[in-house]
C-alpha cells in the first residue's frame, strides 16, 4: 500500500493503512499490531507519520463531540478535523483560543506536532488540551489530564506513546473577528516596530518574499472587543480589495477581510472551511525562535534572499505565546515563526535547509515537527531541557518501541 502526504512530495512507505471505526476496535488494531503509526489528515511535510510497518487513521471513529459548560470544555475524537466542530461550537456559544491557517487539519496532528496559530498572547493549539485519551501499547486506555506528572510530555509527543483517541480542549465563550489587511510595510518600520505590530491585534500574521521593500502584506484580526485600528500603521497602506497571501492569486478562498466582522471560525484561519484545499504543489519549513532574538533572526533571513527567492512562495512571520510542554517549539519562551512555504524545487530546498538552520542557530532556533528541516540531532538535544525526561517517558510507555519511526528514531532518540 502506497499513499502520499497532502503536498504529494513524498510517498509513505507502509504496508497498510488501518481504518478502526471505533475505539473498542482500535485497541484491537493496535494490541495485535508489533509496529503500527498513527496518520492524521496528511499535511505533515517530511516522514513524522511514515513507517515501513502499518498505518492507522482515528478519522473514521465517530467525532462524539461532548461540550462541557460548567468545565468550559469539548471532548471529540482525536481524528477530527476542527472543521468538522467548530460551527456546533459557535451555535452553543463556545470557541476555541485560536486556530490555525487551515481549518482542515486534524486535532490530533496538529497537538501532536507543536502547530500553531498566531498572536503574542496565543499559545499553540496544544496548549488547549485539558485531557488526552491515549490507546497505549498493550491496547489499554491511559487518561491524562492537565496537572498529572506526565501530561506536559504526552501532549506534543510527536506519535510516539500511543495512538491519541479523544482529546479534551479548553473553550471560552464565542466571539467575533474582524480582519483588515495593510500592504507595503517597509523593513526599516517592521524591524523598528516589531513587537508593537506583532501586539497591535489578537492575531498577526506578516507575509514577505525578502525582497527589497519589506512585508508585501500583513494580516490584523482583532476580536470584536479589541479597539478599532485608528490612523496609520506604521507607513503601510490599507487593503482595498480581498487579497490572498500569493500577490496576484484568487482571493475567493481566503476569509473575510476589509473589515467585516464574522465568527471566530471564520476569521483566524487564513482559508475558508468551504475551501478544501487540494494537494498542493509545495513544501514548508518553518523555525520558530525566541521572539527576543526576533529582529536579529528576521536580519539573519534577509542576508541569504538571494538564495531563497528562487525557490519561495512567500514567508509568513507570526507570534506564539510561551507553553511548559515539553516537546512544544515554543516551549518555556515567547517565540516568533519563521515560515517559508516552497515552490517544489525539492532538490534546491534540501540544500537550503542547513543554510538557513546555521543561519538561524545563534537564536536557539526550533524546527517545527511537522515541516522539512535538516537540524543536527545534537542541537535538537540541546533546544529541548526536557527531551531526556521525555526519552524516559517514551521507553515507560511503549518499551517495545511499537510507536517508533525512522524520523522519531532519528531527531528525538538519537539511534
Amino acid at each position: 500500500m502506497t499513499s502520499t502526504n497532502w503536498a504529494g512530495n513524498l510517498s509513505y512507505s507502509a504496508s497498510d493503512l488501518f481504518e478502526p471505526t471505533s475505539v473498542d476496535e482500535l485497541r484491537e488494531m493496535v494490541a495485535a499490531t508489533p509496529r503500527i503509526r498513527a496518520i492524521g489528515s496528511r499535511h505533515s511535510f517530511n516522514r513524522i507519520a511514515d513507517t515501513t510497518a502499518v498505518q492507522v487513521t482515528t478519522a473514521g471513529i465517530p467525532l462524539d463531540i461532548e461540550i462541557d459548560d460548567s468545565a468550559r470544555t469539548v471532548t471529540v475524537g482525536a481524528g477530527a478535523r476542527y472543521g468538522e466542530f467548530v460551527e456546533q461550537l459557535d451555535r452553543a456559544g463556545w470557541a476555541l483560543h485560536n486556530l490555525a491557517s487551515l481549518p482542515h487539519i486534524s486535532v490530533a496532528g496538529a497537538i501532536a506536532t507543536g502547530t500553531h496559530g498566531s498572536g503574542d498572547r496565543n499559545g499553540c493549539l496544544s496548549t488547549e488540551v485539558a485531557a488526552i485519551e491515549l490507546v497505549t501499547a498493550d491496547g489499554g486506555i491511559l487518561t491524562l489530564g492537565r496537572g498529572d506528572p506526565d501530561f506536559n510530555g504526552a501532549v506534543v509527543s510527536l506519535g510516539t506513546l500511543g495512538v491519541v483517541a479523544r482529546v479534551t480542549l479548553d473553550i471560552e465563550p464565542a466571539f467575533e473577528v474582524r480582519q483588515d489587511v495593510v500592504e507595503n510595510l517597509s523593513w526599516d518600520a517592521l524591524t523598528g516596530n516589531l513587537h508593537a505590530i506583532t501586539a497591535s491585534a489578537y492575531s498577526v500574521s506578516i507575509f514577505t518574499h525578502w525582497g527589497d521593500h519589506g512585508a508585501t502584506q500583513v494580516w490584523l484580526k482583532r476580536r470584536s472587543d479589541d479597539p478599532s485600528p485608528a490612523g496609520d500603521f506604521f507607513g503601510a497602506s490599507p487593503a482595498e480589495l480581498q487579497r490572498h497571501p500569493l500577490p496576484g492569486a484568487p482571493a475567493g478562498n481566503t476569509t473575510t477581510q476589509l473589515g467585516v466582522p464574522g465568527p471566530w471560525w471564520d476569521r483566524l484561519p487564513h482559508f475558508k472551511l468551504r475551501f478544501t484545499p487540494s494537494n498542493g504543489e509545495e513544501l514548508q519549513s518553518e523555525y520558530l525562535v525566541p521572539r527576543r532574538h526576533g529582529v536579529a533572526a528576521i536580519e539573519a533571513v534577509r542576508a541569504l534572499a538571494p538564495l531563497i527567492r528562487p525557490h519561495l512562495f512567500v514567508s509568513e512571520l507570526r507570534t506564539i505565546a510561551a507553553d511548559d510542554l515539553w516537546l512544544s517549539p515554543s516551549s518555556g519562551e515567547d517565540c516568533l515563526g519563521i515560515h517559508f512555504t516552497w515552490k517544489l524545487h525539492v532538490p534546491e530546498v534540501e540544500a537550503l535547509l542547513p543554510v538557513i538552520d546555521q543561519a538561524l542557530s545563534p537564536f536557539s532556533a526550533r524546527p517545527h515537527w511537522g515541516k522539512i528541516f535538516d537540524t543536527d540531532p545534537a542541537r535538537i538535544g540541546e533546544l529541548y531541557p526536557r527531551l531526556p525526561h521525555f526519552r524516559a517517558l517514551a521507553d515507560r510507555l511503549d518499551p517495545g518501541g511499537k510507536f517508533r519511526n525512522g524520523f522519531v528514531d532519528h531527531w528525538v532518540f538519537g539511534v
